[in-house]
This record gives C-alpha cells, structure tokens and sequence, in this order.
C-alpha cells in the first residue's frame, strides 16, 4: 500500500516543469542584464554629473579669459605711451596715442557686449541711474540728466553699473 501511495503521490514528468524551469531561468537572466544596464546608467550619469561640475567650475574660473586676453593688448598700449617722455613737441602726437588706445577700450567693451548706456539729457530712470544730487536749471527739463560723473553700462541687457548723475529741477 505504501508504494501505491508514492506511486499516486509521485509527480509524473510533465512537460510544463521544464517550460515553467527555462522560462524562470530566462527571467533571472533578463532581470540580471536590467540589473546590470542599470548599474552601467547609473555610474554614466554620475560621471556626467561630475564632469558638469567641472565643466562649470572651469567656465566660472577661466570664462572671462577672453576678455582679459584682449585687455591686455590695451594695457600694452598704455604701458608703451606711458614709457614715452611727454614734451611740448611731441605732447599732441602722445595725446592721438592715448585717444586712439582709449577708443580701442571702449570698442573692446562693444565687442564683449558691454555698452554705455546714453545718459546726459536722458530723462532720470532709477534702474540705471544713482541721483547724486539735483540742479536747479533753465538748460534742461525738470526730471533730466544735466550732469553724469560716473557713465551707466550695460553688459547685454543687465544693467552692470548704474550712471551717477546729477537731475535737473526747475528753478525757484
């Protein structure tokens, strides 16, 4: 009798077993691959994360290399007029150096996108202008510019030093 119950009770081969077996064996090996992509994403994207660190780090500390570079031609233009003895003969030559040397400042400021911002007899805007004081005065509106002691600049559309002015006011 025993062995008619281990008979019943044995399980039959059946063909589903070895399915059921290859297809958990296939599952283990797909969720092993999506493992390891995953990992493989996973370090991708921290070493992105770190070289875009560094990527900005360098571009905070080296981003104005350009425009230092093209300052320097300037600062060699004034250290060659300053090395010149200044005469009565040669005074008006010096002065077109140091005229033509300014002029290539201001023209490397334009080329940098940074831009002087008209302001003697423009009416007073508090967002680019610092009222110094006011001047009673006929010459100009009340509310305008009369006097600018230091210029407004703008680089690109932020306005990175506001003018010092002076406003005129209507005489009492």
């Amino acid at each position: 009798m025993s062995e008619e119950n281990n008979s019943q009770n044995s399980n039959p081969p059946n063909p589903e077993n070895g399915e059921i077996a290859s297809e958990i064996q296939k599952l283990q090996e797909q969720a092993e691959k999506f493992k390891n992509d995953y990992l493989y994403l996973r370090a991708e994207f921290e070493n992105y994360k770190r070289n875009a660190i560094k990527e900005r780090s360098e571009l905070m500390k080296y981003g104005g290399e350009r425009l230092v570079r093209d300052l320097l031609e300037v600062v060699d233009n004034f250290d060659r007029a300053l090395s010149v003895n200044v005469s009565a003969e040669n005074f008006n030559t010096f002065k077109q150096g140091v005229d033509m040397t300014a002029q290539e400042l201001k023209s490397l400021l334009q080329r940098h996108n940074v831009i002087e911002i008209p302001a003697h007899g423009a009416p007073f805007d508090p967002s680019v202008h610092e009222a110094l004081s006011s001047e009673a005065t006929d010459q100009m509106a009340p509310g305008h510019i009369v006097r600018v002691f230091k210029k407004p600049y703008k680089l690109h559309d932020k306005v990175i030093r506001p003018g010092q002015v002076v406003v005129a006011k209507k005489p009492e």
